[in-house]
């Protein structure tokens, strides 16, 4: 019984372990990335994607009424990770069902099909790129966000 209980007390340490290093290195990664100029062709040249993310939260301040660009955040927040993992499988692997039910984006990445699993981080993160750029850049309908300014 009590090699039982420590298999089990293993596995859940090993787990959990295993958990926390994801999340460190997932936050590594993406504070790493944030900082290096973005991939999208249309961003000031050398902007960051956390540049640009301070860009648009000062862009929403002006707008009247503010809720609308809260908004827009909020739904990049809430969609904006479902969208990138999808996007990112579907560019992978358009040959899989999820890619014949998704409907054509230009969000979604071209030429990555087969991409081994060391290319995967960084194709997720130019979708990301692209998500951000495509739901928060300066636009004529909805939250009519300023044209995004270029860095110093």
């Amino acid at each position: 019984m009590k090699l039982i209980a420590l298999l089990f007390t293993f596995i859940s340490k090993a787990i959990s372990l295993a958990l926390i290093l994801t999340i460190v290195l997932a936050c590594l990664y993406i504070g790493y990335k944030g900082n290096q100029p973005m991939s999208v062709p249309d961003a000031p040249r050398g902007m960051t994607y956390f540049e640009f993310m301070e860009d648009r939260v000062e862009a929403a301040k002006e707008l009247q009424p503010a809720r609308c660009g809260v908004g827009m955040f909020a739904s990049l927040a809430i969609l904006g990770p479902f969208y990138s993992a999808l996007y990112t499988y579907v560019a992978v692997d358009p040959d899989s069902f999820l890619a014949k039910v998704t409907a054509p984006d230009s969000d979604i990445a071209k030429g990555v099909a087969g991409a081994s699993l060391i290319e995967i981080p960084d194709i997720w993160w130019k979708t990301v790129e692209r998500l951000s750029w495509t739901m928060l850049k300066s636009s004529t309908t909805g939250c009519k966000y300023r044209p995004v300014r270029p860095t110093e």
